[in-house]
């Protein structure tokens, strides 16, 4: 299982979190974000070469997400707004793209077919009124309406209390784990301990599987 930790902005606590070795490293480009990265380029460089290092954009525009790619060597991109499937495809042969969607009781996964092969995986988070960084599930079950083949991630509300119960979901497709506000101290700054039992369950997990 993949681990991404997001929302992250002080080179300090990125290098704690470089020491635990995730796979993913997200950082925020959305304003209203209080995890906005747009001022801490210090830390967004400082990440190792083995992590991957990802951008959050929510309906920004394609020049400005190009500018950040190679300004900072991005490897992944999460689009967290209401961007097209064309919108997807133009980045896929630059960057791995990720694309995420609200999900509740009701979410209709009929409406990924348009983006099956123009992303690289999925992201399923919390349906809100915000663009993520809730700190609230969804119910898990509803990921059985899920019958694409594209990978996806699980988001929304994920916390040190449960996160065994994540190892329990046995969807084929089910990647990996994008950890954010649960996991902090204050927005933007990641509390390593909580990080540490949460990376050893899941890690237990897949050797166990394996």
């Amino acid at each position: 299982m993949k681990i991404k930790v997001c929302g992250m902005k002080d080179p300090a606590n990125v290098a704690q979190l470089a020491a635990l070795q995730p796979d993913y490293m997200g950082f925020i480009y959305y304003a209203k974000s209080p995890r906005f990265a747009g001022n801490s380029d210090e830390a967004v460089d400082s990440v190792p070469g083995a992590i991957g290092k990802t951008a959050v954009f929510v309906n920004e525009s394609a020049e400005k997400i190009e500018v950040l790619i190679n300004q900072h060597s991005f490897e992944a991109v999460q689009l967290h707004g209401n961007e097209s499937p064309e919108f997807c495809s133009y980045f896929k042969e630059k960057v791995q793209v990720w694309k995420a969607f609200g999900v509740d009781d009701d979410f209709d996964f009929n409406l990924l077919n348009a983006y099956a092969d123009k992303v690289d995986y999925f992201l399923f988070d919390t349906k809100t009124n915000a663009h993520g960084g809730s700190g609230q599930t969804f119910n898990w079950q509803v990921l059985d309406n899920y019958q694409l083949e594209v990978p996806f991630f699980l988001s929304g509300g994920l916390s040190a209390g449960n996160i065994g119960s994540v190892t329990t979901i046995k969807h084929p497709q089910f990647y990996g784990v994008d950890l954010n506000s649960r996991f902090e101290i204050e927005p933007g700054i990641k509390d390593m301990v909580k990080l540490k039992q949460a990376f050893n369950i899941l890690r237990t997990t897949d050797e166990v599987r394996s």
